[in-house]
């Protein structure tokens, strides 16, 4: 099949950007899309000009890297699919596809496809972990956790943390990130002890970064290749309005050592 690539070339955070043109007259069905990219630098890097920089690590749809924005959406047309993962038979023979970075405030573009998305890391340094010192690993049946709720979970820990929901987002948004972040953790019983320090800590980071703020568009929801789902803001909604409530947070040292008093004193 014969594709036509408008992609996106930036030389540096600074530079100024355009797109490109490339012609590709022997792609296959079969390849995904980052297949495709491979295809490309290979006949850029055969005539000497500088290859496409683009992130990718597992090709497996696990790592969450290689999100780029194809024909205006993140990740492609085809829903609950990551680029890598991108089949180009989801595209039609002699199709014209634009190819540009993650837009979004607190996503600089590196270098072409390539986003600066350091700042979903710092939402989750903020307190998206478990630092409760426990000893060894517990029997997993110890505490018992009811399968709605550990299906709530799993789902909510899906997340890859890819960036799609925020490039979705009209107001370039970080909830659904967040919360699937918070709120898997906010149903576990390992996740009790710092559930209200969680809940502002992560929220406030989110804030700081320069992310919008959630109006229930719902694109992040449609754009998240692991259909994590919005019902998960509004978790997060509800655990940072009661811990707010409850009144401010003690100092950090005081609330570790508070923590591992109730670890101690879970059975």
């Amino acid at each position: 099949m014969r594709l036509t690539l408008r992609i996106w070339r930036q030389d540096g955070p600074s530079a100024a950007g355009r797109f490109v043109r490339y012609e590709i007259p022997q792609a296959a069905a079969a390849m995904s899309f980052l297949d495709l990219l491979d295809l490309l630098n290979e006949q850029l890097a055969a005539k000497g000009e500088r290859t496409i920089a683009f992130d990718s690590d597992c090709r497996e749809g696990i790592c969450g890297a290689c999100g780029v924005t194809i024909n205006g959406r993140p990740h492609g047309p085809q829903p609950k699919t990551t680029t890598c993962q991108l089949p180009l038979s989801a595209f039609s023979d002699g199709e014209v596809i634009t190819v540009e970075p993650l837009r979004a405030r607190a996503f600089p573009v590196v270098r072409d496809l390539c986003v600066d998305r350091s700042a979903l890391d710092r939402i989750v340094q903020a307190g998206g972990f478990v630092s409760v010192k426990t000893g060894s690993a517990p029997e997993a049946n110890g505490l018992p956790v009811a399968k709605t709720i550990a299906d709530a979970a799993l789902d909510a820990a899906a997340c890859i943390g890819c960036g799609a929901c925020v490039a979705a987002c009209p107001n370039g948004s970080a909830s659904l990130f967040t919360a699937a972040k918070l709120h898997h953790l906010a149903l576990l019983p390992q996740g009790q002890p710092e559930r209200a320090r969680r809940a502002q800590t992560m929220v406030a980071a989110m804030d700081d970064e320069g992310f919008g703020g959630c109006t229930n568009f719902a694109a992040c929801q449609r754009a998240c290749p692991k259909d994590i789902r919005v019902d998960h803001i509004a978790a997060m909604n509800r655990e940072h309005l009661l811990s707010v409530l409850r009144g401010p947070l003690p100092p950090a040292d005081d609330a570790q050592e508070e923590s591992g008093s109730a670890a101690r004193a879970t059975p």
